[in-house]
């Protein structure tokens, strides 16, 4: 079986915005040797060539910094009246499954992928969207991942594209780009320019009509074939929690 890495690293970055840096604290070996002799065991009782355990910390790191998964609870608290699902509470289930990669990578900047695309693709390569499928969306702007304009270039779902998936029987899709919408500072200039309320996060806010579950900023897509492979995306269970770090594999037999 060949395993495909889909996650970024997760490490400290200067280029990130002030919203998602990451800061890590790599304990060295030697200092947990004078941890030991504070809990009370003597040097002399050190095993030989004993250098003690590295350690880290996290210590900053929000649940949408890199790789990872969105809980419906993430888009609304409610979807269609009732309580949304937080990540500790998504199904296993929706997490593993045939994958399949829906390539929009000749989409230019700011122009949204729509359900035309997406058919035209499937036509194209005579590929077909089956229900529990994930549907990974392929747009090369993983290239950009790391440098100060990842969060600000690059296209991103309709609320169309998002809710055809949807009905389709698709509860997990996610994209290489920043985010699943359109980039952030450029649906707020869009949304300040028309007037219109409803441009705003629109594939987002599909979540608060019909549930699903999306994951942001992966990479290593072209390393993919359309089809013919599994996919497993395991949230870390932060109970509550919106979203959360998941390391995005792909296996092919």
């Amino acid at each position: 079986m060949k395993i495909i890495d889909l996650s970024k690293p997760i490490q400290y970055n200067k280029n990130d915005p002030w919203f998602m840096k990451v800061k890590i604290k790599h304990k060295p070996h030697r200092k947990a040797k004078w941890l030991i002799r504070v809990l009370g065991l003597p040097f002399r009782l050190f095993p030989k060539g004993f250098t003690g355990w590295a350690d880290d910390t996290i210590q900053k790191m929000g649940v949408h910094s890199t790789t990872h998964i969105d809980a419906p609870w993430h888009y609304s608290p409610t979807v269609n009246g009732e309580k949304a699902k937080t990540i500790d509470e998504v199904p296993l289930d929706w997490c593993y499954g045939q994958g399949i990669v829906i390539d929009m990578k000749h989409k230019a900047d700011f122009d949204a992928i729509t359900v035309e695309d997406i058919t035209t693709f499937l036509e194209e390569n005579k590929l077909t969207i089956e229900p529990k499928m994930i549907v990974l969306i392929k747009t090369g702007r993983d290239k950009f991942n790391g440098t100060k304009d990842f969060h600000k270039i690059g296209t991103g779902m309709s609320a169309e594209a998002t809710e055809w998936l949807i009905d389709k029987g698709i509860k997990v899709m996610g994209i290489d780009s920043w985010g699943w919408d359109l980039p952030l500072p450029h649906m707020l200039k869009k949304a300040k320019e028309t007037g219109d309320s409803e441009l705003f996060w629109e594939a987002h806010l599909v979540g608060q009509r019909k549930e699903y579950c999306h994951m942001e900023q992966l990479v290593n897509l072209d390393a993919l074939p359309y089809s013919g492979f599994k996919v497993a995306v395991f949230p870390l269970k932060i109970v509550g929690a919106s979203a959360a770090p998941a390391r995005v594999v792909a296996m092919m037999e």
